[in-house]
């Protein structure tokens, strides 16, 4: 059999089909089409393969005030208002929630958040506390926990979590003792459980806002620390230690970075480009696609990455919580509008050599994946789940630097030997792009009529779950090699299963 048939042959078993042989670019073809060479992209490194994951607030697992979603107005309380409001525990048992989260899998799932800070583990059975036990704003049941643990079994979902360090959790001398990390990681083992990864606290820098002393300082970070690094280490040496997991770039970095000199795993950080309008932010949505907002994601990762290389040299570097805007993310993050951001910064990130990026949230708030009522999954989940299907661990140099609106990446086609995967994202809102490839293609352009749509399209097609909350096939269109076009504010993946690419058997 021929070069050519054997092919052919291997085009259909793909989903290819007859249609290959009618499949056809955009007529408009711009003079300025790059050409891009899957088959000889080389390889620049690799993230981890649960790269794409997320968050579940420790407060969405307790219940409490958190981030409002945004109504006509944002809650009113005492006359004044409130970017809060109370949300009863999430149900991680619910059908739905599992298999739209099962379908991200694998991932690691991260509980914790400023809430976290001052949680109480109730490790008991009998009646729990109320109001919590002084120096804690709030319990964790045994029962929730468990949920937790076989949720993240459930959807292939390793567990990261963070620790109560409120005065609760403190002696005489507000010195950090172990009592609470212990409870709850013995309790996880006790349930068949495993935590994976876990930083000290959530966000030293801001301790103030989850019970820990305003005072709280780099100094007496770097003492706690070291009685927490010395536990783990004692008590379940496989948690991965990360930190110090700061809430940006802020003037006290160096000396929080310096303090966790006993040692790390993993250097983690966190990054929101902007706070939202909840905390006085004022995110102007019309500069969303900017080369300047989007490259907010490169100036963090770069201040980051200089405190790993000064603090934890060659250590591996995670991003354990990014979302569009803090405080519950801006009116916009529920719109395909902040799908440009969510994808290119994936991008960005796997290419610069982050191991792993955890989306805040799965489905809380503005900013969650799902909308945290209904879990109707947002324009944000749907790329989300078109990463998963087609990006693969191994990021490949796609050949094109990122100097005009159409930025484009390149990794392993994902479970494909030799397969490229392209994203390629079109930020011009008035100009189409486009690339020469030159090999037949499987095309996912996702879209929206406005780019404020709260819906999107794949191929032309709204994307919705079916009945019984099935998903939806994912299908992509054949597209024959020559010029294809990029139509203004589209995000498209191209998967190439025929790309034969050495770095990717």
């Amino acid at each position: 059999m021929g070069f050519r048939r054997r092919r052919c042959h291997r085009l259909i078993a793909l989903g290819f089909g007859a249609a290959l042989l009618a499949a056809t670019t955009d007529a408009a073809v711009p003079a300025e089409a790059v050409a891009i060479a899957p088959s000889t992209m080389v390889r620049i490194g690799t993230v981890d393969a649960r790269f794409q994951s997320y968050n579940i607030e420790m407060v969405e697992v307790t219940g409490g005030r958190f981030w409002k979603p945004y109504g006509p107005t944002i809650n009113e309380e005492g006359g004044r208002s409130s970017p809060y409001a109370y949300r009863p525990p999430i149900d991680l048992t619910n059908l739905k929630l599992r298999r739209l989260a099962a379908a991200l899998g694998p991932a690691y799932m991260r509980v914790s958040g400023t809430w976290a800070n001052g949680v109480y583990f109730a490790d008991t059975d009998h009646p729990l506390p109320v109001p919590p036990p002084s120096g804690f704003n709030g319990v964790l049941t045994r029962q929730q926990w468990h949920d937790v643990v076989d949720f993240a079994k459930i959807v292939d979902a390793k567990l990261v979590t963070s620790f109560a360090v409120s005065a609760g959790a403190r002696d005489v001398n507000g010195a950090w003792n172990a009592d609470q990390a212990r409870r709850l990681i013995s309790y996880t083992r006790g349930i068949g459980g495993r935590i994976a990864a876990a930083e000290f606290m959530n966000e030293p820098d801001l301790a103030g806002m989850g019970g820990v002393p305003s005072d709280y300082n780099a100094s007496a970070y770097g003492r706690d620390f070291a009685t927490f690094h010395a536990f783990i280490k004692w008590d379940d040496p496989s948690i991965m230690v990360l930190g110090p997991g700061l809430s940006g770039e802020v003037a006290t970095a160096p000396e929080f970075a310096a303090a966790t000199k006993p040692g790390i795993d993993a250097f983690s950080y966190h990054h929101y480009d902007m706070l939202s309008e909840r905390c006085s932010g004022h995110a102007n949505p019309h500069t969303a696609l900017s080369e300047e907002r989007l490259a907010r994601t490169d100036r963090a990762f770069a201040f980051q990455r200089a405190l790993r290389d000064r603090f934890a040299p060659g250590k591996p570097i995670w991003l354990t919580e990014t979302a569009e805007a803090a405080c519950g993310g801006d009116r916009y993050a529920t719109t395909f509008r902040d799908t440009f951001r969510y994808l290119d910064q994936l991008g960005r990130l796997a290419k610069a050599g982050v191991q792993v990026v955890m989306h805040n949230t799965l489905a809380a708030s503005d900013y969650g994946l799902l909308d945290q009522a209904t879990l109707t999954p947002r324009p944000n989940y749907w790329g989300a789940l078109l990463w998963r299907k087609l990006m693969g661990s191994t990021v490949l140099n796609a050949g094109r630097p990122r100097d005009s609106a159409l930025h484009v990446y390149a990794h392993c086609l994902r479970d494909v030997s030799g397969g490229v995967a392209v994203l390629a994202i079109n930020t011009d809102r008035g100009t189409t792009h486009a690339l020469r490839v030159p090999d037949v293609s499987l095309r996912y352009t996702l879209d929206a009529p406005q780019l404020q749509d709260a819906t999107v399209q794949l191929n032309g097609e709204r994307l919705a779950l079916k009945a019984h909350d099935a998903l939806p096939a994912i299908d992509g269109h054949a597209t024959a090699a020559g010029v294809v076009t990029f139509a203004p504010a589209t995000i498209t993946f191209l998967a190439m299963p025929a790309a034969r690419n050495a770095a990717c058997r």
